[in-house]
C-alpha cells in the first residue's frame, strides 16, 4: 500500500512538473473592425499649430490624393495650407470635456449655480504630428470635429492613406534606424 501511494505522489507531481513549462506567447493581431470610410472633403476648425497661421477659423479639410497631401481650405474655399502624407509622424483622436456656454450662466444664477458645474459638452479634435520639410521643424497642429465618428473614420482613412502603422486609436510612422557602418582601424 506504501508503494501504491508514493507511486500516486509521483505521477501528480509529474503532471506539475509538465504543466509549468513555459510556452511562447503568441502575438495575434486582431484587426479592428474599419470605420465607415471619411469623406473626401469635411468641415472642421482649425485650432493653430501650423507655421505662418496662427488665426483659428472654420473650414474644409480635403484630401488630395493626386498629390498625395491633406489640404486646409478656409470658408471662402481658399487653400490655406497642405501637409503632404510623407510629412506625417502621429495622427490621434484628442477629446476634452469643457464647461457648456449654458453651463458658464446658470453656474451665477442663485440657487441652481452648482447645476452650471455640471454642464459640459465633449470637443473633439484630431491632432496632427508633422515633420515641416520647408523649414525643417517638427509642427503639432489639431483640427475640431463635431463627432467621433466622423473623426475616428478621417484619423483611419488618414493613417492608411498615408501608409502609417496604427497603435489603439493612434496612427504612427515608426522611426527609421541609422546603421553606422564603420570599420575597426
Amino acid at each position: 500500500m506504501k508503494k501504491f501511494g508514493l507511486l500516486i505522489i509521483a505521477i501528480l507531481c509529474m503532471t506539475f512538473l509538465v504543466s509549468a513549462q513555459p510556452r511562447i506567447v503568441e502575438k495575434k493581431v486582431e484587426k479592428s473592425s474599419p470605420a465607415s470610410i471619411a469623406p473626401q472633403s469635411f468641415k472642421v476648425k482649425y485650432e493653430g499649430g501650423m507655421f505662418g497661421f496662427s488665426q483659428k477659423e472654420e473650414g474644409t479639410l480635403k484630401f488630395d490624393d493626386a498629390n498625395l497631401r491633406v489640404v486646409f481650405f478656409d470658408k471662402n474655399n481658399k487653400e490655406k495650407f497642405g501637409i503632404p502624407y510623407d510629412a506625417l509622424i502621429v495622427i490621434y483622436p484628442n477629446t476634452e470635456s469643457v464647461q457648456s456656454t449654458t453651463g458658464k450662466i446658470v453656474q451665477y444664477v442663485p440657487y441652481v449655480g452648482l447645476a452650471g458645474q455640471f454642464m459640459k459638452k465633449k470637443m473633439r479634435y484630431m491632432v496632427v504630428n508633422f515633420d515641416d520639410a520647408d523649414m525643417d521643424v517638427k509642427g503639432t497642429t489639431s483640427f475640431k470635429l463635431e463627432s467621433s465618428e466622423l473623426l475616428g473614420s478621417i484619423i483611419e482613412t488618414l493613417g492608411t492613406k498615408a501608409e502609417m502603422t496604427s497603435r489603439g486609436d493612434a496612427y504612427y510612422r515608426p522611426k527609421k534606424l541609422k546603421i553606422d557602418d564603420k570599420t575597426n582601424e
